[in-house]
């Protein structure tokens, strides 16, 4: 093989490794945490709170167990891919299906050995969602409706670890999960709309599958309707700082959203609808700063 075949082979690869484990998504996770423990949980000692070492390994843990979900998703996920999003699964296709399983299992005993360093109780947490991340991955997610609430579920459960690190219950973070609850809910509706052809072949009993496009439109402007009231409610209990431009903007999104749900119809379409509350998503997290 030739110096450039194998240069072009290595960099594959290495895509495939970003592709795999959603690069782009663990370092906004690892953003989220760390700015919700500076700006809202940690009170006074605030940035100096990047220097502790226990919230760095419980961020490092639910980090490497996210990336575990991605790699054990992906590995299941063959079929369906190869339909929606074929180039992104070529790059995928490239580490093979025994690699993906070795370092599914190894980053898998890193989140146990790296825990043990925490306490007892963070060894059983990231164990038990260890296993609900499999197990949503092997089973849940072929489930209508369960799947996409368990996606959600599993998406926030890392602020709750940041919420049982700090041994307090903040009801804004309780507000801001609900909401975020609800914007990854209706995301993950909106991806099925998108993936639906894989979906079908793939036999996930996903909601467009098993119901249609017309009710699937129907349970999504419902679910945006809920997130307005989440967003008003957080405008009006919870508007401190210059967190009322992230709420303006937020509710602006989704009445754009709503009007354009309903002349969506093409996979172009609903991945630009997917991607805007990808958006909303990125800019609610940084965001944070504005508390």
């Amino acid at each position: 093989m030739s110096s450039s075949n194998k240069n072009s082979l290595t960099l594959t690869k290495i895509l495939g490794a970003f592709y795999v484990v959603r690069i782009h998504n663990i370092f906004l996770l690892v953003f989220a945490q760390y700015l919700t423990s500076i700006f809202i949980l940690s009170g006074s000692e605030s940035w100096r709170i990047i220097f502790d070492k226990n919230l760095f390994l419980v961020i490092s843990c639910s980090t490497i167990c996210i990336v575990s979900g991605f790699i054990i998703n992906d590995y299941y996920d063959t079929k369906k891919d190869s339909i929606n999003t074929p180039i992104k699964f070529k790059l995928g296709e490239s580490i093979n299906d025994k690699t993906k399983l070795l370092l599914y299992f190894f980053l898998n005993l890193l989140v146990v050995l790296v825990s043990s360093l925490i306490s007892i109780r963070a060894i059983l947490f990231f164990s038990i969602y260890i296993f609900f991340i499999w197990f949503y991955s092997h089973k849940l997610r072929k489930l209508v409706f369960i799947g996409n609430l368990f996606y959600s579920i599993l998406t926030i459960t890392p602020f709750f670890a940041i919420l049982l690190y700090f041994k307090k219950i903040e009801f804004i973070i309780i507000a801001y999960a609900l909401f975020l609850f609800f914007i990854l809910l209706l995301k993950d509706i909106v991806k099925d709309m998108k993936n639906i052809k894989g979906d079908f072949s793939a036999n996930h009993k996903t909601i467009p599958v098993v119901f249609g496009e017309s009710f699937t439109k129907t349970l999504i402007s419902l679910l945006s309707v809920i997130n307005i009231f989440l967003i008003l409610n957080l405008f009006f209990n919870f508007n401190t700082g210059f967190m009322y431009c992230f709420y303006l903007l937020a509710l602006a999104i989704i009445l754009y959203f709503m009007f354009k749900l309903y002349s969506s119809k093409s996979t172009a379409q609903y991945l630009f609808l997917h991607n805007l509350l990808r958006l909303l998503i990125a800019i609610g997290v940084f965001s944070i700063v504005l508390h």
